[in-house]
């Protein structure tokens, strides 16, 4: 008995190679998380939001610096700078797809040190581009395409957490890692204006809006270099990413991702230009030698509400969430434009910070449907394990809804071009969040739902 508990024990026990590699990893064996594994995997977790966080801030710099680019000597149409604000998102939603399938093929530890890395291109490339006002548009828009390996990072992030956590704890996991890293897109509205102004002597020193970052990613990079940790056993899963992509609700799921997700992250790029728009009053605020934009404050909301969507989802059910999302996202929406005539920048404010609010919970209530989903369809399905493709189907989904980041600003673009005001926009928003609603009812809360996975 004795020599069976120990060939058992070596078995189970985590074997630590050169490399940072780690074998026999099993979060399941609550006698190896209780005896280290919960330690190395928080500390795998601290470096991965670290990664995360400056991934979203590099992919939002663009949205910011655009409304200092006249200012700084560039002559650019509203068209153009639309484009600016929403190829990042273009080409970060794009990213998503590989991404997910680079930590089993180099490591968690390895991509996240690559992949933070890649962050100084573009970071680099910014502070280059707007040093210079006759820097052609098209170059611009390549650096700015290049902020996407920002928006690439949350896909191969995720994944890697996937692997440390056991699923008892993955959910609570999972959420501090994407609402750190969404807090990254809030930090870098806030952070950046301060510095542009404030860094030169209350003169514009746009390239900082790129330098600030590179010392960070370094420290990030160096961080996940130092303390990070590469499973063996992380493996790629073509064949469930396959199999996800046969199943009808993996398209559905993406499309009601795209209204919360990719409104937030949509909403967040947009946000400046908006407020400069229809309040150039109110676009910055003076605080001693440097500038506040009050933009933070709507992906800062978005981010914290996040979380508590996943928390109502747990007991009340993501369905019934995500459609009280879409009710509160169209009624904002609606009132924006019906209010905009009355000049009230304070009105104008608090309706997007609502609207930011549901669009995060709603992120939160959707990404827990998800694997409920595919566990009630996997009864009834192809014999494919139900948590290979739910994993993967998170991965494709978070890719799909990351496209509403280049669709919001781009509608916007159409309509200002069109009619001269954002109000067509904002009539196709909310439409499209009522069209939301009315699909999470039909497949997920309707009594009579002949899809088989009801109430979720």
């Amino acid at each position: 008995m004795s020599v069976e508990r120990a060939v058992t024990a070596s078995e189970t026990a985590i074997a630590h190679r050169p490399g940072r590699w780690i074998d026999n990893w099993n979060p399941e064996d609550r006698d190896q998380w209780e005896s280290g594994g919960r330690d190395i995997a928080r500390r795998n977790l601290r470096w991965s939001i670290a990664c995360e966080f400056l991934g979203f801030v590099v992919w939002q710099l663009w949205s910011i610096a655009v409304i200092y680019l006249p200012a700084a000597g560039f002559t650019l149409s509203s068209a153009e700078i639309f484009w600016l604000i929403s190829m990042p998102s273009l080409i970060g939603a794009t990213l998503r797809i590989p991404y997910t399938f680079m930590v089993p093929k180099f490591g968690g530890r390895n991509w996240t040190i690559i992949s933070a890395l890649l962050l100084l291109i573009p970071a680099i490339g910014l502070a280059v581009c707007v040093s210079n006002p006759d820097t052609p548009f098209g170059v611009l828009l390549g650096v700015a395409a290049l902020a996407g390996f920002g928006g690439g990072n949350f896909a191969s992030s995720m994944a890697n957490i996937t692997f440390f956590y056991p699923a008892r704890e993955k959910g609570w996991a999972l959420g501090l890692n994407a609402a750190g890293g969404n807090l990254g897109a809030a930090v870098a509205q806030l952070v950046v204006p301060l510095v542009i102004a404030a860094g030169a002597a209350a003169t514009l020193n746009l390239p900082l809006a790129g330098w600030i970052w590179v010392p960070l990613i370094l420290v990030a990079a160096f961080g996940a270099w130092k303390y990070m940790d590469n499973i063996s056993s992380a493996k790629s899963d073509l064949a469930g990413s396959v199999a996800a992509l046969r199943e009808p609700h993996l398209w559905i799921m993406a499309f009601l991702y795209i209204g919360t997700f990719g409104s937030f992250i949509g909403f967040s790029g947009v946000f400046p230009k908006l407020i400069l728009d229809s309040f150039p009053a109110f676009s910055t605020f003076a605080i001693g030698p440097a500038a506040l934009s009050l933009a933070f404050l709507g992906p800062l909301v978005g981010s914290l509400a996040r979380p508590y969507g996943g928390r109502l989802a747990d007991r009340w059910g993501g369905a019934r969430i995500t459609v009280c999302a879409f009710a509160v996202m169209a009624l904002a929406a609606l009132t924006v434009v019906w209010t905009l005539p009355a000049s009230n920048f304070w009105l104008f404010l608090a309706l997007f910070l609502v609207l930011f609010a549901a669009a995060g919970a709603g992120n939160g209530a959707t990404y827990r449907m998800i694997p409920i989903i595919f566990a009630l369809r996997g009864r009834i399905d192809d014999g494919m394990s139900t948590g290979r493709k739910a994993a993967a189907a998170l991965g494709l989904i978070s890719a799909i809804g990351a496209y509403g980041g280049f669709v919001i600003p781009q509608v916007l673009n159409a309509s200002k071009g069109a009619t001269g005001s954002y109000d067509a926009a904002f009539y196709g928003f909310v439409t499209a969040y009522a069209l939301m609603l009315g699909v999470t009812w039909f497949f997920y809360l309707r009594r009579s739902t002949s899809s088989r996975v009801g109430s979720v």
